[in-house]
C-alpha cells in the first residue's frame, strides 16, 4: 500500500469522511499514516462543501495505537533522550489533538478496538458512535508507556480516569457510554449507517452555528486549563519514555523474540482476575 493510501477523504453531501486505511495493521498509528492522516483532516476541515467530518478507521478496529511492534532504527538511536522523546510526543499529541482543533465537528465512528493512541483519539472528537463490539482503553502504563495526550480525566472523571490509566484495563462499550466517553452505541452491522445519518443530521446545522459553539465549547474549556494540562503533562512523561523499566524491557524483549502478540498476552495475562 502507497502512503498515498494510508488515509482516504472522501465526501458524501455536505459530511467529509476521513478514513484510517491501513487494515491489515489495525489501523496503528506509524510516521506515515500520522502525516497522512494531519493532511486528510486538514483538507476536511478545508473543505467549503462540507460541514461536519466522520472520521473511521478501515477493517476490524478503528485504531489500535501507535504501531510498538514495528522496528524503527532512527528512534532507536535516540530511545534514552528524553529531549528527543518530548519532540516526537508534542508531535504525536498534536495529531492527537487534531480533531479538537478543527473548526468543524468531527465524530469519531468506532468498531472493534479503541486503544493507546486511538482511544485519545476518539476522545478529542466532538461525538463518537460506536459498535456494540467496541472496546476502550489505554494499556500503555502495562508496559511503562503512557499516551502522549492524557485527555481522559476531562472526559470520563479523575477517578474513573486514574483508574484506567493506572491499571490499563480496557471497557467495553456499554461501559464507556455510561462513564461519557461514546454517545451512542449501535449493533455492528448498523454503525456505518448510523454514523452517516447522525453526521448528515448535524450537517443540517448552519457552519456558521456550527463553528461558533465548537469555538465557544473549547475557548470554555482550554479557559479551564485543559490544553496547558495536557502539553505539561507531555513534558513530564517523556521522561518516562527515555528511562528502562523491568517491565518495559521484558516486553520488548519477548515482542523481538517472539512477536507483538506474545508481548502483549504475556503482559496481559498478569492482570487477569
Amino acid at each position: 500500500m502507497s502512503e498515498e493510501d494510508l488515509v482516504l477523504y472522501e465526501t458524501d453531501g455536505k459530511v467529509g469522511i476521513v478514513t484510517l486505511n491501513r487494515p491489515d495493521k489495525l489501523n496503528a498509528i506509524n510516521v506515515p499514516l500520522r502525516l497522512a492522516a494531519m493532511a486528510a483532516l486538514t483538507r476536511a476541515d478545508e473543505d467549503l462543501d462540507t460541514r461536519v467530518v466522520l472520521l473511521r478507521g478501515a477493517g476490524r478496529a478503528f485504531c489500535v495505537g501507535y504501531d510498538i511492534g514495528a522496528e524503527d532504527p532512527e528512534k532507536a538511536k535516540w530511545k534514552h533522550d528524553p529531549l528527543k522523546w518530548r519532540e516526537y510526543l508534542h508531535e504525536s499529541c498534536a495529531f492527537e489533538m487534531k480533531p479538537w482543533d478543527m473548526k468543524k465537528p468531527v465524530i469519531a465512528q468506532v468498531q472493534g478496538y479503541a486503544v493507546g493512541g486511538g482511544c485519545e483519539i476518539a476522545m478529542f472528537c466532538d461525538l463518537t458512535i460506536c459498535s456494540e463490539d467496541a472496546k476502550f482503553g489505554e494499556p500503555e502504563v502495562r508496559f511503562s508507556g503512557v499516551g502522549p495526550a492524557l485527555i481522559m480525566p476531562f472526559i470520563i472523571g479523575h477517578k474513573r480516569a486514574r483508574e484506567l490509566l493506572y491499571m490499563g484495563d480496557m471497557i467495553n462499550a456499554e461501559t464507556a457510554k455510561d462513564f461519557g466517553m461514546v454517545n451512542r452505541v449501535v449493533p455492528a452491522a448498523d454503525l456505518e449507517a448510523s454514523a452517516r445519518k447522525l453526521a448528515q443530521r448535524m450537517a443540517l446545522v448552519d457552519p456558521e452555528a456550527l463553528n461558533g459553539t465548537k469555538l465557544g465549547l473549547r475557548r470554555a474549556a482550554e479557559a479551564t486549563g485543559l490544553r496547558n494540562g495536557i502539553l505539561n503533562g507531555v513534558d513530564i512523561v517523556s521522561i518516562m519514555y527515555a528511562v528502562e523499566t523491568e517491565s518495559g524491557t521484558q516486553f520488548k524483549e519477548i515482542t523481538k523474540k517472539d512477536g507483538l502478540g506474545a508481548a502483549l498476552k504475556w503482559r496481559g495475562d498478569q492482570f487477569k482476575e
